[in-house]
């Protein structure tokens, strides 16, 4: 699904690029320049950002 329409960013790509290491806002805006025009997507991008964080981090709490 397209989150960002200025720049064409799906959620797949932000949660691509958060599992590659861009777990911050700033991250995704430099990688990715979502949040940088408009900024109507900022809400649903950290929202993405932060459930694939979790995501991430269920399998590590898992193992432990």
């Amino acid at each position: 699904m397209y989150v960002c329409l200025c720049h064409g960013i799906t959620d797949r790509d932000i949660r691509a690029a958060v599992s590659n290491g861009a777990t911050r806002m700033r991250d995704l805006a430099r990688e990715l320049d979502v949040a940088t025009e408009c900024g109507r997507c900022a809400c649903h991008v950290n929202q993405i950002r932060k459930q694939t964080l979790l995501q991430i981090s269920e399998p590590e709490l898992a193992a432990a």
